[in-house]
């Protein structure tokens, strides 16, 4: 089955594809200090709600890249109904390969949710910071260990220990690179919830409303297996934030 396809389907119904309500979502975007005409990256934006949100509130201009089309057709529509005179980009595109035009350094360059473009939490910081102005932000949101995760659990989900951190040592890993830690927004459990979930509901959905799809099957395989895991162990396991840094120097 096609990934995005597979994303696409599951995600259907979410606003942003993290687990992180639209509430508080939208604090953060109300919470960041950018002004009119500030600058914004957003790596692995999925359907664009961090920058639409973003020119909403405080008429910025910027980039969105993504790798999925059906994410950058979603990007598309949303930027025409609601800030059509909004100076946003989309590209699609490996965040990864992305580079600004003309060594553009941006006031605002963000990763949330995606660091495996970059290989990891250090990497993303790392790449996003050399995008990013002095006096400027980068925004990430980063899975962390609430508690050691189980081999079993490790396993079923092809990670390894060292894949994360703790929200404690996310934070830290940032100020090693010559980050500061301003602000950080935590999911809970009802989060995660919403955003679990809304992925079985979107997927009973859709296999009700396209029954001859030939992907069904595999559709289904997939979303029970995730189902499993975060109900076994993924919940009591697994934290995510974001976490804002501002580039010193």
């Amino acid at each position: 089955m096609d990934r995005w396809k597979y994303f696409d389907i599951t995600h259907k119904r979410h606003l942003v594809c993290n687990p992180m309500t639209k509430e508080k979502f939208y604090r953060l975007c109300d919470t960041l200090p950018l002004s009119k005409g500030s600058r914004v990256l957003d790596i692995a934006c999925g359907k664009g709600e961090f920058l639409v949100r973003l020119a909403e509130l405080h008429d910025v201009s910027g980039v969105g890249v993504d790798l999925s089309p059906y994410c950058i057709r979603d990007c598309m529509r949303k930027k025409q109904e609601r800030v059509p005179e909004a100076d946003l980009v989309f590209i699609e595109m490996d965040g990864a390969d992305y580079t600004p035009d003309n060594g553009e350094k941006y006031h605002l360059a963000g990763c949330i949710g995606a660091s495996w473009v970059y290989g990891g939490h250090r990497g993303t910081l790392q790449a996003l910071s050399e995008m990013t102005a002095p006096g400027g932000w980068v925004v990430v949101g980063e899975p962390f260990w609430r508690r050691e995760p189980s081999g079993d659990y490790l396993e079923s989900q092809n990670m390894k220990r060292e894949d994360y951190s703790s929200h404690v040592g996310n934070v830290r890993i940032g100020e090693e690179l010559g980050l500061r830690c301003a602000y950080t927004l935590v999911s809970d459990e009802d989060d995660w919830d919403h955003y679990e979930t809304l992925q079985w509901l979107a997927t009973e959905q859709y296999r009700a409303e396209n029954p001859d799809d030939t992907d069904n099957e595999e559709l289904l395989a997939k979303v029970l297996h995730g189902k499993n895991a975060y109900l076994d162990e993924g919940r009591s396991t697994q934290g995510w934030a974001i976490y804002v840094f501002k580039k010193i120097s």
